[in-house]
């Protein structure tokens, strides 16, 4: 099948249908700026009936046996070992992915499905004790539902499957906006693997559309009690607003990248090898890796600086298809042009460009700054493209006071031939997660009890067995 010409469609209660909007969002191959299909918006009406569709099918879902709901994530697994090559495929060409980054994309998506299942056979229930004599309790956790959902464009498969598999693992419906421009990687492929693995009907529902057409009806609506946004923090704080408005439960995962940090006893060439990847994975369009900020001790700073500058020139960068790219289009030329600009202003107020940089079309080149004053505009920004800012610090106080000053940080890498240092650092550094000697960059499972956390709700449940006493 041709996943753009077959997919290109909204996906509700069981079937595929065309939004009735008046407009169409055109889905464009970010490197040869070839349009590969275009969908009819969803409007609110559908975003009504996809929340329908999923409040009518939740209850049947939540009583399937976890194992059952197992099984049908593992055909996806599957599936996708049965297509990786017309999925690898996919992705290149909606999202600008080289080759090896799409394998990674899908090889974590493969773990993530995995990790959601063992959660849908996972304990549901506690019994701690009770100080009160012939008292029993139970501690349940049920899903919440419906869930919400609104994914990025950057790792769209995966990052929606993050939200998608554990939601689902647990017993909720899904009802699933991917970002405009990965409508088929980032959600109609989604509900075609796992309608194909043997979802019921209305458990996920898909709906493209945008803010222009819906609003904030996806938020707003009555039947989800959770909203799952993965994306920039500053839709998220949005997002978060209207949700809490509203008492619903928000569910975030905020991209921008935090602090990499080189210690004066690192392996430097490890550590620009790290840094390099860091940054640069994915034409540095966020999802959380460390490196968009690179701190170095000033007492390894020309060393590294001329590893990694050097690193960061022999990329290859162009056509995601060409085995030796490394750095292939961002997911528009406007995006391009956006941090080619942050990198040009960056230079106008006095920070040095130690690699050419140049876009073309929809791919920039690698642009490595240093030297940067501190009151920099490109130091108060979440950076979007493949843009390396390299900040030297005198003493681990230093590092820790810039590393606070990063707008967005998320994770966190540190490098040092001593652990015990590396892991005193990190604990002070800002960041959800933190790698010592990595590149930062997140590769382990992506469900786990946080997610567990997020899509269930608890129930305290008691029985009194014999004659309660009470007070009056």
């Amino acid at each position: 099948m041709s996943y753009f010409a077959d997919l290109a469609l909204q996906h509700i209660d069981g079937e595929w249908r065309s939004g009735t909007g008046s407009w169409d969002i055109v889905d464009f191959d970010p490197y040869t700026g070839e349009k590969l299909t275009s969908v009819t918006v969803a409007t609110a009406s559908e975003v009504d009936a996809a929340y329908t569709a999923a409040a009518r099918a939740q209850p049947d879902w939540a009583a399937t046996s976890g194992f059952a709901r197992r099984e049908v994530l593992e055909r996806v697994v599957r599936l996708i070992e049965e297509r990786q090559e017309a999925l690898a495929d996919a992705l290149t060409t909606e999202t600008g992915a080289t080759r090896a980054r799409a394998d990674f994309e899908l090889r974590l998506a493969r773990q993530c499905l995995r990790d959601a299942g063992a959660l849908a056979v996972g304990p549901a229930e506690s019994m701690p004790p009770s100080p009160v004599e012939g008292k029993e309790n139970h501690v349940l956790r049920e899903p919440v539902g419906v869930v919400g959902a609104i994914s990025p464009f950057h790792h769209p498969f995966l990052r929606g499957l993050a939200t998608v598999a554990p939601a689902l693992a647990v017993g909720n419906a899904v009802v699933l906006k991917p970002h405009q421009s990965t409508p088929v990687t980032g959600g109609a492929l989604l509900a075609h693997l796992l309608e194909e693995a043997g979802l019921p009907g209305g458990v996920l529902n898909v709906v493209i559309t945008d803010i222009a057409e819906i609003g904030d009806a996806l938020l707003t609506h009555p039947v989800p009690g959770v909203i799952a946004y993965s994306g920039s923090e500053r839709t998220g704080r949005e997002v978060t607003a209207v949700v809490a408005s509203h008492f619903k439960r928000a569910v975030l995962d905020i991209s921008g990248g935090g602090a990499f940090v080189v210690l004066d006893d690192a392996d430097v060439a490890r550590a620009a090898e790290a840094a390099c990847f860091s940054r640069f994975v994915h034409q540095g369009q966020g999802g959380g890796a460390p490196a968009s900020r690179v701190l170095v001790d000033r007492a390894v700073e020309r060393e590294f600086t001329h590893e990694f500058a050097a690193r960061a020139a022999a990329l290859a960068a162009g056509d995601p298809r060409d085995p030796a790219t490394r750095i292939g289009p961002l997911i528009s030329p406007a995006q391009a042009e956006s941090a080619e600009a942050l990198a040009a202003q960056a230079v106008a107020e006095g920070s040095v460009a130690l690699t050419p940089g140049g876009a073309r079309g929809a791919v920039l080149r690698p642009t490595v700054l240093a030297e940067v004053p501190e009151d920099a505009s490109v130091l108060r920004q979440e950076l979007h493209g493949p843009v390396a800012v390299l900040l030297p610090f005198k003493d681990e106080n230093e590092a820790v006071r810039l590393a606070r000053c990063i707008p967005h940080g998320r994770g966190t890498a540190v490098h040092t031939s001593d652990v015990r240092r590396g892991v005193s650092l990190a604990r002070r550094l800002v960041g959800g997660t933190a790698q010592i000697n990595g590149s930062g960059v997140p590769d382990e499972p992506m469900a786990g009890p946080g997610t567990l956390e997020a899509f269930t709700t608890v129930r305290w449940l008691s029985v009194q067995y014999g004659r309660s006493h009470f007070p009056f």
